[in-house]
């Protein structure tokens, strides 16, 4: 059985502690190697809501990528992501990438996009793996973080999961 390592975005803007230590323990049900960047504060992208905690996580999963994309829409919906009378965005957590993958995938796009548009998810991508190569642009992500130009304004905030410190900038 091989292994796959995969990247992902995780924000919250309500219960934000919760929410994502709730995301963070039901990931760790099924990535193994888990391993989180720090954690940022940031004011919400296209959408009007109060400001967002964003992390990036990485693990190794033998899920086949549509089955691990399931299975997140699961953890979100735990979450109250899709309850109707939800107020603001309780859990998202969207796949940035599996492998070197690069293309279309079921309309699943991998490398997402918002590697390269937001700063909430580049940051922390660069903290975990700077020297890993962006599978759409063949640079490092140190490089893309130190090369990028988005005006987006965030804060490390001291975050513990599980006993251990995410924030330590």
């Amino acid at each position: 059985m091989s292994l796959n390592r995969v990247y992902l975005g995780l924000g919250s803007n309500v219960e934000r502690e919760r929410h994502l230590c709730a995301g963070l323990d039901a990931l760790a049900e099924i990535l193994t190697d888990l391993r989180c960047s720090a954690v940022f504060e940031s004011q919400a992208v296209g959408i009007k809501s109060g400001p967002f905690f964003n992390l990036v996580v990485t693990g190794l999963t033998a899920l086949p990528l549509m089955e691990l994309d399931r299975r997140l829409k699961f953890i979100e919906a735990d979450n109250g992501r899709y309850a109707p009378e939800r107020k603001g965005l309780p859990l998202d957590i969207d796949v940035l990438m599996y492998n070197d993958l690069h293309g279309s995938f079921d309309g699943l796009v991998l490398p997402r996009a918002e590697i390269l548009k937001n700063a909430f998810v580049l940051w922390p991508l660069s903290l975990l793996a700077p020297q890993m190569v962006h599978p759409g642009t063949g640079k490092p992500i140190a490089q893309m973080w130190a090369e990028a130009q988005i005006e987006q304004v965030l804060a490390p905030v001291p975050f513990e999961w599980r006993g251990q410190q995410l924030t330590n900038l």
